[in-house]
């Protein structure tokens, strides 16, 4: 039974107490068996049984352990890339005159109609690894990229052979709701047909995905609309996540909890009205700094959402065109500069927060007894240091499924 003993900090992040309380134990131990945590706590209070086992051999000092990291909103798969767009909007364009003249999401969804699965499984591939080097052990992948039942099926066949192929964990989720495509905008009933129709249930047959999720926003889907997807996915047995109040008050975050949602995210815009219906319902506020950096929005009100009692995880929104990073800790950084979370409230919304934004709050997420062992050693003396002393990868070890991943590699 492996055992790491004389933790400088091991920060549990257990659910309970407040978004700040991480807690963190000095001078801990930490043992586990079979892929599970078996005990966390003080060195000093190690048990004889786990005393008496010859400690981990990490050839290197322990002073910070933490949760393996999770990012609960990516946009994975996706052909090209869009930095002719990121120069357009440094020059004055918004995201939506760019997305009018026909770039955006549908620039994106052309160039996935054409790469080939191979090539986009091995450029979601190179991703996840990348990924996994900073301490990413689960990631949500949404599809989104396809608008088509067939493509959209195909993202997320690719998202399955990724999940058998190892690597971080993937939670797929169905965002065939991500916009209406262009040669349907005339016709956006039978589009939102299609997606009820025929996406969902092909997805819960096939279980290609886990959550549905709706972008609701002018130029996307209406609070009518997207509740007739989710209340659709929730039948078919999907989980249902919202898109909500990005570029304005749309009425998402309150459809969000209508729905019974398991998050809400971006939510720049969103009323009191609305961060008060998502405290009442218990839906997870998912910040995304990077999106908000990139498109030069000001920050989602993580305060407000706070003093409100809403939980609030924090992911990079990786995807080619508002937020062209997976760096997680980066994110979290952001999060404590632009949104005035602190480091402990930035960590535990990228670990049992975000373990709750995609339905794994019991399994993953925190560092207590029975859940999965997956834990990261970081070269930072406190948590506070790690988000403060920016480095581009502070972790020096992995352990995942009971193996230990040496390195920065």
């Amino acid at each position: 039974m492996p055992v790491i003993r004389h933790i400088g900090v091991l920060a549990t992040c257990a659910a309970d107490g407040g978004q700040g309380d991480i807690h963190p134990i000095t001078n801990g131990a930490l043992a586990w068996a079979d892929g599970r945590i078996a005990w966390a706590g003080r060195d000093e209070d190690l048990p004889s049984q786990y005393a008496e086992e010859r400690p981990a051999n990490l050839g290197m000092p322990t002073p910070l352990v933490i949760p393996g990291l999770i990012d609960c909103h990516t946009h994975l798969a996706f052909g090209g890339w869009r930095a002719h767009e990121f120069v357009e909007r440094i020059q004055g364009r918004t995201y939506q005159e760019i997305a009018a003249a026909g770039g955006g999401i549908a620039s994106t969804v052309a160039q996935t109609h054409a790469i080939s699965s191979e090539a986009l499984f091995d450029k979601c591939e190179s991703f996840l690894g990348e990924m996994f080097s900073l301490g990413i052990l689960t990631v949500e992948c949404k599809s989104g990229y396809g608008l088509t039942l067939a493509e959209e099926l195909r993202i997320l066949r690719v998202y399955r052979d990724l999940a058998a192929a190892g690597g971080p964990r993937i939670v797929s989720t169905l965002l065939g709701a991500h916009t209406v495509p262009p040669e349907m905008r005339g016709r956006r009933d039978a589009y939102v047909d299609l997606v009820v129709d025929e996406m969902i249930p092909a997805v819960a047959r096939e279980r290609l995905a886990t959550c549905c999720d709706v972008f609701v926003e002018r130029g996307a889907f209406t609070v009518d609309e997207a509740r007739r997807i989710l209340r659709a996915a929730r039948e078919a047995g999907l989980a249902a996540k919202v898109h909500a109040d990005q570029l304005s008050d749309g009425g998402g975050a309150a459809l969000a909890a209508e729905v019974h949602a398991i998050s809400a995210d971006h939510l720049e815009h969103t009323s009191d009205a609305g961060i008060e219906a998502m405290a009442r319902a218990g839906v997870v506020a998912v910040s995304l700094p990077l999106a908000t950096m990139y498109l030069g929005q000001t920050p989602m009100p993580a305060r407000r959402f706070i003093a409100a009692g809403v939980p609030v995880a924090v992911a990079t929104d990786f995807n080619p065109g508002s937020a062209p990073s997976y760096h997680l800790p980066l994110a979290l950084t952001l999060a404590c500069t632009m949104q005035r979370m602190t480091p402990a409230e930035a960590l535990k919304g990228a670990t049992i927060y975000a373990a709750r934004a995609v339905g794994l709050e019991a399994e993953i997420g925190s560092l207590e007894p029975g859940k999965r062992a997956e834990f990261l050693v970081l070269d930072a003396p406190s948590v506070d240091h790690w988000l403060y002393n920016f480095r581009p990868n502070a972790r020096t070890a992995i352990a995942a499924e009971d193996e230990l991943h040496w390195g920065r590699d």
